[in-house]
């Protein structure tokens, strides 16, 4: 069976390569990709050659632990259904509806226990954000968010609204965003926060000065989130922190440099800056927690949070070009966007 892969081929180039699926092992299943999401905030480091020198793709994930070079297969939100198994695969899971940390294609084959049965409560285009679910999930848990704290989030990008969403659930004292384009910002206060503005606005640093009561002894956030991709964003966090607060860096700038100021505020301030990266849990929280229960809490948290309403494009597949173009052109107009393999062999 043949079938086509998403191959990153240089920057700015990509294309879909005829491949042969393989033959089928004792404990593998043949999947058919119905959707897959495009992380873009990675795919696009991937696509425009951003990709910061001496970082493997990504070692948790068996088809991604390599080196980073082009041509490249990349992507790990695949839904699926399982078309046949091996001989010493589950018969039962033939026709599940399963997620897969796989790269774009159209069929692949994957070990019968990398796949996740997608509850029965859970779309396919909800399940789809299942990755990014798992990171909005484990940037809470390394902020751990404190009742009456007052909490800031830099990025509007599918994580940034995800984080949003799971952070209006706890009683904090006020939940302000910040991103440049209106339409995440819409989407913010509809997922509860209690404020969201432009960053770049000429009153946007009076307004959050404001808000934040930065004069006062005890102002200031207690907690920022930095996920808006954009390096500059971390030192206007470090800016809005009160004493002892925390900020939780969920960005990869991959080849991009942060320049920060840390002579000032920060250095009086005992600001902590954390890296918060989905791949490896806080050490402090394993001894409770596994990648296995947060990705059983990330489910739960697509089925109340029902994230699909982000979607804003559906792109064939035949057309995968048209995608990252237009995230790379018009990010102003897109949250997620993920490629439909329905009629695409």
């Amino acid at each position: 069976m043949n079938r086509k892969s998403l191959l990153f081929v240089a920057p700015y180039k990509i294309c879909l390569a005829d491949e042969d699926l393989g033959e089928l092992g004792p404990n593998q299943c043949c999947v058919r990709t119905v959707l897959s999401g495009i992380s873009a905030g990675t795919e696009l480091l991937v696509y425009r050659g951003q990709w910061p020198e001496g970082i493997s793709v990504d070692q948790t994930i068996t088809k991604l632990a390599v080196d980073f070079t082009y041509p490249l297969k990349y992507g790990y939100a695949s839904v699926g259904v399982v078309t046949e198994v091996g001989a010493h695969a589950p018969k039962d899971l033939v026709g599940a509806r399963v997620f897969s940390f796989n790269p774009h294609e159209s069929f692949f084959i994957a070990d019968a226990s990398n796949l996740m049965i997608i509850p029965e409560s859970i779309s396919n285009e909800d399940a789809v954000f299942l990755p990014n679910m798992e990171t909005a999930v484990g940037l809470v848990m390394d902020g751990r968010p404190t009742i009456g704290e007052t909490v800031v989030v830099f990025g509007l990008g599918v994580v940034g609204l995800l984080t949003t969403s799971l952070l209006a659930k706890f009683p904090l004292e006020s939940l302000v965003c910040l991103d440049r384009y209106a339409v995440r910002r819409e989407k913010s206060l509809v997922a509860g926060a209690t404020d969201s503005f432009d960053p770049t606005a000429p009153d946007a640093t009076h307004r959050l000065n404001e808000l934040l009561h930065i004069q006062d002894p005890l102002g200031g956030a207690d907690l920022v989130y930095e996920v808006s991709g954009n390096p500059s964003a971390l030192d206007h966090a470090v800016c809005v922190c009160g004493f002892s607060s925390r900020i939780i860096v969920g960005s990869w700038y991959g080849a991009k440099k942060a320049d920060l100021s840390l002579g000032g505020k920060f250095h009086r301030s005992r600001i902590s800056i954390i890296s918060s990266q989905v791949s490896r849990l806080d050490p402090s929280l394993t001894g409770r927690w596994d990648k296995r229960r947060r990705i059983e809490l990330a489910w739960k948290c697509l089925e109340m949070v029902k994230p699909s309403g982000l979607i804003t494009h559906k792109i064939p597949f035949s057309r995968a070009i048209d995608a990252y173009q237009l995230l790379d052109r018009a990010p102003g107009g897109t949250l997620q966007v993920v490629f439909d393999y329905e009629g695409n062999t």
